[in-house]
């Protein structure tokens, strides 16, 4: 880890109730859809949540929770890539699944991620880059969407069951409703569990919709079980599907 860091900035600072996203450049559709969730019981909940924990002094990542959603409007989405909920290493997270901030070192199922598309025969151009930073697909259509949205140092899924689940069921749904090719990746149990909320999207066209399931990409699962994450082509079939759609995409970092 880069100790040039300034570690302050890497974590959750504060948290204003019904002010969350003040100062962030989100697209007015996932602000059309995060704007009545606070205003919701289950929004002020969560809210409240987070301000007692701030006050209890727990360390909170990442320091900026809809940094996924400011990168890549719904218009621009091309790809879904579901995660559980951030990186609780100290730095790690920045607000896009998998994703680690510039100078952190990749954690394992960041480096598989980048095992199986250097495998892929049918992925060009990708070679593996020395940061773990995803930000550049952000920006080019790929959502890294995090169903929890913050975690506690040292503590995984801390701040699962809190509301967060809501809000980004919320988000996929949202994004399943909309006329266009769109491609999920779900690795893991976790992930998989969504395909219900994909599904039943108002608008739902199974012909407009790419779903590729597989084990996570951690190396407890990666190369286990049918479905195995190394080898599964999940990233070349995404971009064969959408080129046949009149999308192209690449995976170059």
């Amino acid at each position: 880890m880069n100790q040039a860091f300034d570690f302050d900035n890497l974590a959750l600072q504060q948290w204003e109730p019904l002010n969350e996203t003040r100062g962030v450049d989100l697209d007015p559709q996932w602000s059309g859809v995060i704007d009545p969730f606070w205003r919701s019981e289950c929004g002020a909940q969560l809210s409240q949540f987070l301000v007692c924990r701030l006050k209890s002094g727990a360390r909170i990542y990442p320091p900026a929770p809809f940094r996924a959603l400011e990168l890549t409007p719904v218009k621009q989405v091309n790809i879904v890539i579901l995660g559980q909920d951030p990186y609780h290493g100290e730095g790690q997270a920045h607000g896009l699944a998998f994703s680690v901030s510039p100078g952190v070192k990749s954690p394992p199922s960041l480096v598989n991620i980048f095992k199986e598309l250097e495998r892929d025969p049918d992925i060009s151009g990708f070679k593996v880059p020395l940061s773990g930073n995803l930000e550049s697909w952000g920006r080019r259509g790929v959502l890294l969407l995090n169903t929890t949205l913050t975690v506690e140092q040292g503590a995984p899924a801390s701040h699962a069951g809190q509301g967060w689940e809501i809000l980004t069921d919320q988000v996929i749904a949202l994004l399943s409703a909309q006329k266009k090719p769109l491609v999920f990746m779900l690795w893991g149990a976790h992930a998989q569990s969504k395909v219900e909320v994909i599904r039943s999207s108002a608008g739902w066209r199974e012909v407009d919709r790419l779903i590729l399931t597989s084990n996570h990409p951690s190396p407890l699962s990666a190369l286990r079980g049918k479905t195995p994450f190394i080898g599964n082509c999940h990233f070349s079939l995404a971009q064969s599907w959408l080129a046949q759609r009149g999308i192209e995409h690449d995976w170059v970092l």
